[in-house]
């Protein structure tokens, strides 16, 4: 292997750290664009962290053991290695995505600029958020993790100075100490604050001091190549377990995040004592690219996600045929687009940003760059400033379109104004038997609603509309109903609940089914049909709802604003109608069931409605695919009048 000069110092090259992170910041990439499919994807900055770790740790203690350590050099390699490139981007990003927020919007996404350029941006979104929250008016929620990594690195060099006294031995042990310490402080706050848990460094720094140990001779020699390669297989095989597996729903980060951490030791330790299949895997040319600009590809790729979900994509559904194939093309076709600009901006940003401030030719001798770094920090913190004296420039919008706005779905409350009873993880185990979600009056017939949180927003109208009947409702976040319905453990403990101890020992007059759709989810609505038909239980399907690309308040607004009135529907999603279809065909020609097509009772031809009060702006939805309170009302009355709902009670029958 060969030596190279780096940011960080001078190391032993290993093409294989690069690769593993290609693997971090592709599973961070993944998650974010498809957190149904990599829904752990979250944990490759848990790999980061582990990197991070071991190779700042062994340039320090190199240097330690020459004599020639400096925290002021420890601090500028630090400056040129993740300022640059993060400036640039806020200051690259910062108009465009503010040109869009709305007034509010813009107020905190200036507060969220000061937290990022003063590395506190892990205290900002600890307080106003939950990682798995919307992240709408969030472009710069990622930087928590650079801010735990600065965080680490002002206190651990001052750690080591102190301890530098001490003997290596108690050194290690030390070190040790903190790691133990902070996991178990991190296990115990996932008990009381599982959002602190998640963003602040004292449950973080266990992660880069895993790192730290392998630095630090910790991880034993391997001779045997078998024992290296079994080694960083399992390592492998746990961060793809943790990508796979995870969830919002895991507990995390505690104990659960050993899993792709000690994967990630794995591979960087065994790969000292020599060569492996996995290393040279991760050795392979493509993936040491990408791992070169990971950094930069990690900084830029939210930015451009948030962008895309604040509506800007082009919707071509209607230029083209509405068919399965075309609908999955250019859903497809949009991501890939999203990975083209992200991979585009984040070589540019290497290329340009990263590369000339940390090579020797041409980069900033130390107090230059200091005063340069300062200087775009107070940049920054005035211009944020100016946005929030100015209450985030509400001229730039008309008054109705920030009225229409302002019934966007608050991004900190996704599931609290989905309806109390939609089960989270946030409250994984008391809904089944809730005395208000299953309650049910004596002397009534009960109807039992089930599904996800589609189902959870018809739960008020739908008790209101049967006002002479039970309506208990069985609603889990994210879950499609199906008597198995696999992969998410608390869809498949309400599923487990509903069909196996509740319905056997509970009447109900019908189940009502209700859930966003996908055609991957038909199979298993069929399985339920025939478990209910066979224990004599009516089933009603209630089909999708229409579709946005971007939250309906938000697009409305820019529609008023832009004096677009098309707008909302050139961002109408095809996919629900093509569903529908599906679905309205499997109910009356295999599963013989009743119908309730949502979508068309709201939508007719090329146009569906948009607001749910026209005269005083209240809109349909309150994202991209919940209906709000009053559209929820106004579907039922519709669905009412067009008579989809004589099978539940014959008083329909007349209206």
């Amino acid at each position: 292997m060969r030596q190279v000069s780096n940011a960080d110092g001078v190391l032993q090259y290993r093409p294989d750290i690069d690769g593993l992170r290609a693997v971090a910041v592709l599973s961070v990439l993944a998650f974010h664009l498809s957190p149904w499919r990599v829904p752990g994807g979250f944990v490759g900055v848990d790999v980061f962290f582990v990197i991070s770790g071991y190779l700042i740790s062994a340039i320090v203690f190199s240097e330690i053991q020459a004599g020639r350590f400096s925290i002021l050099a420890f601090y500028e390699r630090r400056i040129r290695r993740i300022f640059p490139a993060l400036f640039v981007m806020l200051m690259v990003a910062s108009p465009v995505i503010g040109y869009f927020l709305l007034p509010h919007e813009l107020m905190d996404y200036a507060k969220s600029v000061i937290a990022a350029a003063t590395s506190s941006s892990n205290f900002y979104f600890w307080r106003h958020s939950s990682y798995f929250d919307w992240p709408l008016a969030k472009p710069l929620l990622h930087t928590w993790s650079l801010a735990v990594e600065e965080q680490f690195y002002l206190l651990f060099p001052l750690f080591l100075l102190f301890a530098r006294r001490f003997r290596t031995q108690r050194l290690k042990q030390a070190v040790l100490l903190l790691l133990f310490a902070s996991l178990a402080a991190s296990a115990a706050a996932l008990k009381h604050d599982a959002t602190a848990a998640f963003y602040l460094p004292y449950s973080r720094a266990w992660e880069l001091l895993t790192g730290t140990v392998i630095a630090l001779g910790f991880f034993p020699r391997m001779r045997s190549a078998a024992l290296r390669n079994a080694a960083t297989a399992l390592g492998m095989a746990m961060i793809a377990y943790a990508i796979l597996e995870y969830s919002s729903q895991t507990a995390f980060p505690g104990a659960a995040a050993l899993m792709p951490c000690v994967g990630a030791a794995l591979i960087v330790g065994a790969g000292e004592s020599g060569s492996t299949l996995v290393g040279r895997a991760l050795s392979w040319r493509p993936m040491v690219s990408i791992g070169l600009i990971s950094y930069s590809l990690y900084l830029w790729h939210w930015p451009v996600i948030v962008l895309n979900d604040l509506g800007l994509a082009p919707n071509f559904g209607d230029l083209l045929p509405h068919q399965w194939g075309f609908a999955l093309l250019l859903q497809k076709s949009n991501k890939a687009m999203i990975v083209l600009v992200s991979f585009l901006l984040a070589y540019l940003s290497w290329r340009f940003v990263e590369r000339p401030f940390r090579s020797r030719p041409l980069r900033i001798e130390r107090r230059p760059l200091f005063a340069l770094s300062a200087a775009t920090v107070l940049a920054l913190l005035l211009s944020s400033g100016v946005v929030l004296r100015a209450s985030g420039f509400p001229a730039r919008f008309p008054s109705a379109a920030v009225e229409v706005a302002s019934f966007r779905l608050v991004p900190d409350a996704v599931l609290g104004r989905l309806g109390d009873c939609v089960i989270s993880y946030h409250n994984q185990a008391t809904v089944f038997d809730d005395g208000r979600c299953l309650k049910t009056a004596p002397g009534k017939e009960t109807y039992l609603l089930v599904g996800d949180s589609h189902a959870a927003q018809l739960w008020s109208s739908l008790q209101t509309t049967l006002p002479d009947s039970n309506v208990a409702l069985a609603a889990a976040w994210g879950c499609s109903p199906s008597v198995h319905p696999g992969g998410d453990r608390l869809c498949e403990q309400m599923m487990g609940f509903l069909f196996a101890k509740y319905l056997p020992t509970h009447a109900v007059k019908a189940l009502l089914v209700e859930a966003r759709w996908k055609s991957k989810d038909l199979d298993g609505v069929g399985e339920m049909i025939d478990w209910a038909k066979s224990r004599s239980i009516p089933v009603v399907l209630f089909g999708p709802v229409a579709e946005y690309d971007a939250p309906l308040p938000r697009l409305l607004a820019y529609s008023i604003a832009w004096n677009r009135p098309n707008l909302a529907q050139e961002h109408r999603s095809a996919y629900p109608s093509l569903v529908d279809g599906q679905m309205r065909n499997l109910a009356a020609t295999r599963w013989h069931v009743p119908y309730v097509s949502l979508y068309q009772a709201t939508c007719a031809g090329d146009r569906c409605l948009e607001y749910a009060d026209e005269k005083n702006r209240i809109p349909l939805m309150k994202d991209g695919d919940h209906l709000s309170e009053d559209g929820s009302k106004l579907l039922l009355s519709r669905v009412v009048r067009l008579g989809e709902l004589d099978c539940l009670n014959d008083r329909f029958s007349s209206e």
